[in-house]
């Protein structure tokens, strides 16, 4: 074979692969009887034998700590007056937890100096430190992707990544460290973040198949079998390739092969689950123009997904920490990461609280939806969630990460004592997520990231 043959074979291989790993498992609702009692092991599984969601949601740049947090009355913490920037959650304050005392110490400066927005973005859900390096990335895997992977066999989708940040940095991010780090919050390991889907269409059609309402079905069944001659394709061509290559090409080219298997792993767990759902809706026309409307369809893509059982694992980050993004809908021209960096100037603290409320308000819509939907059994799936909303800075102005302002969402099923202000008095964040891994049957996990134990009273 000629050195021109050989590389033309190399692009095809390739842009085969580009293509098969970008087709997604498809997505349906299982029905009533079967969505949770299938579960192995009661994975991710309510005690009414109701499906178990959680979801992780970031906001960026912390908030003002004296507008975030509640004044409260008495030791129960049941007796709380919720703060004006949480005031629009005050309809679901029998199901959220307010949890003061949470620490994030992995994304303190320490000898590496600045690049706070970088480690309390990439650190929120792993708690483990950042490699400082624009190019050599070490991580963690985050505690939704090892939820996921115990439980992630009992929907269509292990987990699903989504984010409101449509533009991305490659290069020239926080203080020296890898872009990676300031637009992911989900990994799968310590040097793969799970990238997050920004456009609302892609995400749609991922979950329900692309077309309009009651073309969907047959057009996903049509792209599996595409997917099907593709893989198969990639692997007759890939087998002429590995005789003529060394052995340190056939080591990348075995990676290549295990990318290809997952893939097809994929296309038998979609027809595994049999037919998909068609949402009576129009699909999404992509991202929007407004801020306000991207950022409500992606909450109700996240509420699609776990109403229908497509997924009970998911993140959403709403925009990377360090966004400068104006919010002129709300009368704000400037950026916020200008803002966050107030001097205690009152005019500018005022902003900063306008836009933490206006954050605030966008989640309680969100929670307005999950509450007022019925679950499989009877209770709403607002009950039988766990929904984890807060960031990795604590005070944008100083950089802190002690007392993260964090909002736990969600009663499990009954297994949390929501309607509380509750203060955990300096523990890691980490200790909480060991306890929603608990929560949602994750065996064998003594410890998480930076974890002491489980976190109590919740």
């Amino acid at each position: 074979m000629s050195l021109s043959q050989t590389a033309m074979l190399r692009r095809k291989f390739l842009r085969g692969i580009g293509v098969s790993m970008a087709l997604p498992a498809m997505a349906s609702l299982r029905p009533s009887k079967v969505m949770a009692g299938n579960s192995v092991n009661a994975l991710a599984t309510t005690a009414s034998g109701a499906p178990l969601r959680s979801a992780f949601v970031y906001f960026p740049n912390g908030a003002i700590p004296g507008s975030w947090w509640p004044t409260a009355a008495g030791d129960s913490g049941k007796a709380f007056e919720l703060s004006r920037t949480l005031k629009p959650l005050e309809a679901h304050r029998h199901s959220i937890q307010v949890l003061k005392g949470l620490d994030n110490l992995s994304a303190d400066g320490g000898p590496d100096g600045g690049g706070d927005h970088a480690r309390g973005n990439g650190t929120f859900l792993t708690g483990v430190r950042l490699k400082k390096s624009a190019s050599d990335i070490q991580a963690g895997i985050s505690i939704d992707q090892v939820i996921a992977k115990a439980v992630g066999d009992v929907t269509r989708f292990a987990s699903l990544e989504m984010t409101c940040d449509s533009s991305r940095q490659t290069s020239g991010c926080d203080s020296g460290y890898s872009c990676a780090y300031q637009y992911n919050i989900s990994w799968s390991s310590a040097t793969t973040p799970m990238t997050p889907e920004s456009n609302p269409r892609s995400i749609f059609e991922r979950l329900f198949g692309a077309g309009n309402h009651g073309e969907r079905s047959d057009n996903l069944a049509r792209r599996r079998d595409e997917q099907k001659s593709v893989l198969d394709y990639i692997m007759e061509d890939t087998r002429l390739m590995q005789r003529r290559l060394d052995g340190a090409d056939r080591d990348k080219l075995a990676q290549y092969f295990d990318g290809i298997r997952d893939v097809e792993k994929r296309i038998e767990k979609a027809e595994r689950f049999g037919a998909t759902t068609d949402p009576a809706m129009e699909t999404p026309k992509g991202i929007p123009q407004s801020y306000e409307q991207y950022v409500q369809l992606t909450y109700d893509l996240l509420f699609l997904a776990f109403q229908t059982d497509s997924t009970r694992v998911a993140s959403l980050l709403l925009a990377h920490d360090g966004s400068n993004r104006s919010f002129d809908h709300i009368g704000i021209v400037e950026g916020h990461h200008d803002l966050t960096h107030h001097q205690n100037k009152a005019e500018q603290m005022k902003k900063v609280e306008e836009i933490d409320l206006w954050y605030v308000r966008m989640f309680s819509g969100f929670l307005d939806k999950l509450a007022a939907a019925q679950d499989i059994d009877g209770k709403s799936i607002l009950h039988n969630s766990m929904i984890v909303y807060g960031s990795g800075n604590a005070d944008g102005n100083r950089h802190t990460h002690s007392d993260l302002p964090i909002v736990l969402a969600g009663n499990a099923g009954g297994a949390l004592t929501a309607g509380r202000l509750v203060d955990h008095r300096s523990k890691p964040l980490t200790n909480l997520y060991l306890s929603l891994a608990e929560q949602m049957g994750v065996q064998g996990l003594p410890r998480f990231g930076d974890s002491t134990e489980q976190l109590g009273n919740l």
